[in-house]
This record gives C-alpha cells, structure tokens and sequence, in this order.
C-alpha cells in the first residue's frame, strides 16, 4: 500500500498492510542528546513529517501556508536581567523568556506572558487589518506551477497548514487576550467574542479557498485549538456550545464540502467534556492523547466509539524509564491498533530525558505493534 492508501485505510478501519507510522518530532535539546549517544543521521532526517527511512516513518506533507498576522509586530528584545529576557513576539505578545537551557532557539520552559495586543473591543477592531486573508505572501510561491503537478500524482497524505495546523477559535483568541482575559471575556464583552469568533472562520475559510478550489483536495486539517489543562477545558461546555460551536460547524461544513475527508482538533489536556461538541459540528479525531492527563485511547475508543479517531496515546514520560516501562505501556495498545481508527504516537514532541536507547526500543516495539505482532 502507499502512505496515503494506509493512512486511508486506517481511518476507515479497512485492512492495512500496517497502520500507519508517524511521529511529530523531538526537542532540540533531544536532537543533541542523541547525537552524543550515537545517532548519526543526516539533518534533513529530523524532519519526521516528511518521512524518515532511519525510523521508517511514513513521509506527509504539509501545505505551508502563513496563517499570522501579516505585517506582524516588530520582534525586539525590550529588556534582559539575569537569567531571562523580556520580547516582544511578532504576535504582538510581551513575555518574559528563560534565557538559560535555551538550543537552537527552543527554550527549556513556557515563558511568563505580560501583555497582549488585545483587552478592548477597540484593540480587535484595529487587529483586524493584520489578517488579510487575500495577501499574496500567504501562499507558497509559484505553487500553483511547481507544487499542483506533484500533488496531483501523490502517495502520501497532504495536510492543509503550515506547521501541521490551522489556528482555531480557542488558540486564536487565547493568542490575542491571553488565558486569563479570554476567561472574563466570554462574559464581560460577549458581543466582541461572537464577532471575534465569526471573524476567524471567515479569515480561515477566505485564506484556505484558493487551495480548496483547486482539483487537488488535502486529505486532511489539522485545527490547533489548545483548549484544555490537565482537568479539563479552560471554558465551560455550555460557553463553548454558544461561542465556538456554531463558527465550527461552518468550518467543517465548508472544508467537506469541498472534499477533505478528514477534520482533527489538536488539543492538550483533557478535552473529554466537549468531545461531544467537537462530534456534533463533523469533527472526525483529535491529538495528542496527553496521557499525563488522563487521556486513554483505549477508554475512549469505549465511550465514544468508532466516530472519534485517535492519534497519539503514547506517555512520553514512561519512554523515559526502561524497556519494560515502554513495554508494558504499549502492550494494551495492541487491540486498539488492530481495529484501526488509531494511530500511536508519542503524545507530543520527544522530550530530552528519553535516551536514544529507549527511544530505540520504543520504535522496535511500536513496529512489531503496527504490523499486528505481538510481544
């Protein structure tokens, strides 16, 4: 079978020849930890989305389309003391970063967020201008010459957004006003939130028309939402239904319609108590499956059935410890992998503290699963 046939497959619960191998990717600060163990692959084999023969991962690729604000704001360093930084990001956010443990860029901890570019109904007004969903540079040059072609005749999956996603209606709201002023804003400016709310599906849909329209379909969307914590979603079931859910099901609506067959939300966290909403508006999966919160494949597959497909599951802290961890970690996957609808994967990016050895085992382990053998 082709990746694209097996992935398919998979979603389907049709027979495969082996469900599907992928993986996100590693921290920077793996990537050079692995390196002083031994691992010596080229650099363009970390790009785990394109496929990787070391790991035999099944190659993707992502239409990489700019979804930020265009012009952003000016990035600067406004201050630096001691062991941090204070920036502001081209988003317009002001934080407070981690200088120490930083690689490459990626930083060893989230920063302390200070400001955002958005606390009245005036600031989203004058926002706006920034997300121009017609602006040319949004768009892969000559992609209609150079990359139509080659879609048209592919074997792999092909996935509509840059980095894996399109920014959803949580995550871009929570991007303008921050956690704790998109929490009071629900209630204290709802008039702003459900402008707000129907802005965002008209800049996505407008933005991702031009692809849509084509006769090349993605196979997939990735919609970043990030609406969760560990206990549970940071809004109520009931303000997610009045806000978000309708503008959802107008996304959905529209990228059906136009013949992607498959919608995923990628949320940390616990989602479990709008997994429903997420049903109710066609969304077909969701990812990472954080297990440090609770999230089980196997105890969702049983509340929610065969409607939600399910991609990740793999707690990245037991690959951390020894090969029977892993084992014994992986082995209740088994059924779950065999009836289909679910793809294993570690549940967000490799952290530093999982050794190459154990990493190693984890993949020879997964293989024997993914081919339907046992251990």
């Amino acid at each position: 079978m082709t990746p694209r046939e097996r992935f398919h497959a998979c979603m389907n619960y049709a027979p495969v020849d082996r469900v599907p191998n992928h993986e996100v990717g590693v921290w920077v600060q793996t990537k050079h930890r692995w390196k002083k163990e031994g691992l010596n692959t080229a650099d363009r084999y970390w790009d785990w989305f394109v496929g990787d023969p070391y790991w035999d991962l099944d190659p993707r690729e992502y239409i990489k389309l700019n979804t930020e604000m265009i012009p952003g704001y000016e990035e600067k360093v406004i201050s630096r003391e001691g062991e941090t930084e204070t920036i502001q990001r081209s988003n317009g956010v002001i934080s407070k970063a981690l200088i120490t443990g930083t690689v490459e860029g990626m930083r060893m901890s989230m920063d302390e967020y200070i400001s955002f570019p958005v606390e009245t109904p005036a600031d989203f007004a004058a926002l706006k201008h920034r997300y121009r969903a017609e602006s040319a540079v949004r768009y892969p040059a000559y992609w209609q010459e150079m990359l139509l072609p080659g879609w048209r005749v592919r074997e792999h999956p092909l996935i509509l957004g840059e980095n894996c996603s399109i920014q959803g209606y949580y995550w871009r709201a929570r991007e303008w006003m921050g956690t704790e002023n998109l929490s009071y804003g629900w209630y204290d400016e709802p008039e702003m939130m459900h402008e707000m709310m129907e802005f965002i599906t008209e800049f996505t849909i407008e933005m991702m028309r031009p692809f849509l329209e084509t006769d090349v379909c993605p196979d997939y969307v990735f919609i970043n939402e990030d609406l969760s914590m560990k206990t549970g979603p940071l809004l109520s079931p009931n303000t997610y239904v009045e806000f978000i859910l309708p503008e959802l099901k107008k996304l959905v609506a529209f990228l059906k319609s136009h013949g992607v067959q498959w919608v995923v939300i990628d949320t940390d966290g616990n989602p479990e108590l709008v997994i429903p909403h997420f049903l109710d508006a066609g969304v077909d999966g969701i990812w990472p499956l954080e297990r440090a919160s609770d999230m089980d494949p196997v105890a969702l597959r049983k509340k929610f059935g065969r409607d939600l497909r399910l991609w990740g599951g793999v707690d990245k802290r037991e690959l951390a410890k020894d090969p029977q961890a892993i084992d014994d970690h992986l082995r209740p996957l088994r059924p779950l992998i065999e009836e289909g609808g679910f793809i294993p994967t570690v549940d967000h990016l490799v952290p530093p503290d999982v050794s190459l050895e154990n990493f190693q085992h984890y993949m020879k382990r997964k293989h024997q699963l993914l081919r339907g053998e046992g251990f």
